[in-house]
């Protein structure tokens, strides 16, 4: 016997073949026939949708996505107990499960309950990335908020489902709603669920056991807390006269361009650092740095160099990537992890998933390799631009460079504004731990500005750590929520500039690469621009689903990259396959049916739709 044939059976044995005695229009495709006038749904078809729906919330485990489980069934409330607990979700404050439904779009406002026996369950402060809904006939209220919300929801489905809260469904499972079919199916979402969770915490060992060290009392204020960061608002800063050309190049001949080049796509199933990835034009990201030197260079005269710190496994990679500047006016020094017995002991340690693991610390180990720091200062070099990450829209930039020489400036990290919160004074004062350097976007919120990992150090403070402090001491250490490390509180006279909004664009998954890959961004002199056809100013909300995740998966379901220059959000879930020169507009959803293979023809434009069907082309 198979191991299919054995789940197949044991589907049997849960009555989740049974449905209605009328079987809807469109969902006869998930019945095999009818038996005693009862309508018989597909077992083999009810296995597949269970597989899709526990994938794609095994894709949202693995980036931290929130999960809200809805049920208003007291049959299934011990289930949804141990589910909930077991997966963390549990709460005694709000043991009642949601048994009032999920108030989304209007949790905020007052509500008043006459009956004694309804509860209210206040809902998260933050809205969740997937809702689990086991009672649909109950809850199609709860499903049309989230589809205006445009939040995916998994949900069992009967045969007698009406058409219109089946579409809004992105995961239906066709099944009888049996309670021993809820217990097989909660179990399945849940060891999914504390799977992925192991497997992150395999990947990151220290981090939950440093996070819950921070907030106990009696441990005395961390560096976060002390160090205080004046942060200037770029459009403040002096800019440099267009007509001196002399005093620019005297200015860029001071400075030194370090990249670290560690961060892999393994993610996203590439195999290869993300720098050699094609974002635009053609140009992966190390294109786009080297052509930016390229362009100063040759437009001021000066000699900018640049430093490439390769990590073992991607630098032959890296080297092939470089054999087109040959010939260029850059000067590129590479460095290897294995050339350092401890920067290669520094790099085993680390996650190999880790999006930027290096702190300023590691930079000036780095520096200290070969005499490289002192041969910098002996080149006349005085400032060291630090790029930790891979933030596309990165700009090499001499008006913050003319700043810091200006005010004698030490340590400068270049920030932007969280979701939550606007920079309105031209100088504010913030501590380090209100600056986060977590690119994931459920923790932006806790945060009133985000690190973009870039940093301008002075090589003099550098010289002056190093020789003070015994650097070679520093053990593998690193906060999750910062990207500076402690040696921050060494250096006076810290700052931060904050850039605009689109100075920042990390390449953290296939949703960036559509964004950037597309007709709304267009490469000139290394510097990402954005078409100025776009009227609005925040770029288009991307989520693709899991069948999109990896590298080559994404670049096969798209013949061309549609235009998304009027594109407001667009949600891709299920097998879907792109032709070319699609046009997409307003707030678009792409969610094929399970088993169907959903295919947008050449030409078409998509506005403000919902595709389920070719039908609905």
């Amino acid at each position: 016997m198979t191991i299919h044939s054995v789940v197949i059976q044991k589907l049997l044995s849960t009555n989740a073949q049974v449905g209605r005695r009328v079987a809807a229009h469109h969902l006869k495709e998930f019945t095999y026939g009818f038996r005693n006038k009862m309508a018989i749904i597909d077992s083999d078809k009810t296995l597949i949708c269970m597989r899709s729906a526990c994938n794609f919330m095994a894709s949202l485990a693995r980036h931290n996505g929130r999960f809200m489980f809805i049920n208003t069934n007291p049959l299934f409330d011990e289930i949804f107990d141990l589910m909930t607990k077991k997966v963390g979700s549990y709460s005694p404050s709000t043991n009642s499960l949601w048994r009032t439904g999920g108030f989304l779009t209007n949790s905020l406002s007052p509500k008043k309950f006459r009956s004694r026996n309804k509860k209210l369950v206040f809902g998260p402060t933050q809205p969740p990335d997937c809702i689990f809904i086991v009672d649909t006939e109950r809850k199609s209220s709860v499903i049309n908020e989230a589809f205006k919300l445009q939040i995916p929801v998994v949900a069992l489905v009967d045969s007698a489902m009406p058409l219109d809260v089946y579409k809004r469904i992105a995961y239906p499972v066709p099944a009888n709603h049996s309670v021993q079919f809820v217990y097989l199916f909660c179990n399945l979402i849940t060891k999914t669920l504390l799977h992925e969770k192991a497997k992150s915490d395999a990947a990151n060992p220290d981090i939950d056991a440093q996070m819950e060290e921070a907030p106990r009392k009696g441990k005395g204020k961390t560096y976060l807390d002390k160090v205080d960061v004046t942060v200037v608002l770029y459009d403040n800063l002096a800019p440099l006269p267009q007509a001196d050309i002399e005093e620019t190049k005297k200015l860029l001949d001071k400075l030194v361009v370090l990249k670290f080049n560690g961060s892999q796509g393994r993610n996203m199933c590439f195999d290869g650092p993300k720098s050699a990835i094609d974002i635009c034009d053609g140009l992966t990201y190390l294109d786009l740095i080297i052509n930016q030197i390229e362009t100063l260079n040759s437009k001021y005269g000066s000699r900018v160099p640049l430093l490439l710190f390769n990590k073992d496994d991607i630098h032959d990679s890296s080297l092939k990537v470089l054999e087109k500047y040959s010939k260029s006016s850059v000067e590129v020094h590479t460095f290897k992890q294995g050339e350092d017995r401890e920067l290669k002991s520094l790099g085993e340690y680390y996650s190999k998933e880790e999006v930027h693991p290096f702190d300023d610390v590691d930079v000036f180990r780095l520096l200290m390799t070969g005499g490289t720091l002192d041969s910098l200062l002996s080149q006349g070099k005085e400032y060291i631009l630090v790029l930790k990450s891979d933030n596309v829209a990165t700009v090499l930039d001499p008006n913050i460079l003319n700043h810091l020489m200006i005010n004698d400036i030490e340590y400068c990290m270049e920030v932007t504004p969280s979701n939550s919160f606007n920079l309105m004074l031209p100088t504010t004062k913030f501590k380090l731990r209100e600056i986060g350097g977590d690119q994931d976007k459920h923790l932006k919120d806790n945060f009133k500005l985000i690190d973009t990992t870039n940093m301008w150090v002075s090589l003099r403070a550098i010289k002056r750590f190093v020789d003070t402090v015994e650097v070679r001491q520093k053990k593998p250490s690193f906060s999750k929520d910062t990207a500076a490390g402690p040696a921050i509180k060494f250096f006076d006279n810290v700052f931060g500039v904050s850039v605009p909004e689109s100075r920042f664009l990390p390449l953290d998954a296939t949703s960036d690469l559509l964004l950037l890959q597309s007709d709304l961004y267009t490469c000139r002199e290394g510097v990402l621009t954005r078409n100025p056809a776009r009227t609005n100013p925040l770029n288009p909300v991307i989520d693709l689903g899991p069948e999109f995740e990896k590298f080559g998966d994404f670049q096969s379901r798209f013949r061309s990259i549609p235009s998304i220059i009027e594109l407001d959000s667009l949600m891709v879930r299920g097998d879907v396959w792109f032709g070319a020169n699609i046009t997409l507009k307003g707030q678009v959803t792409i969610a094929a049916k399970p088993g169907l293979k959903l295919e947008i023809p050449d030409g078409v434009t998509i506005e403000n739709k919902e595709i389920n069907d070719p039908a609905d082309i």
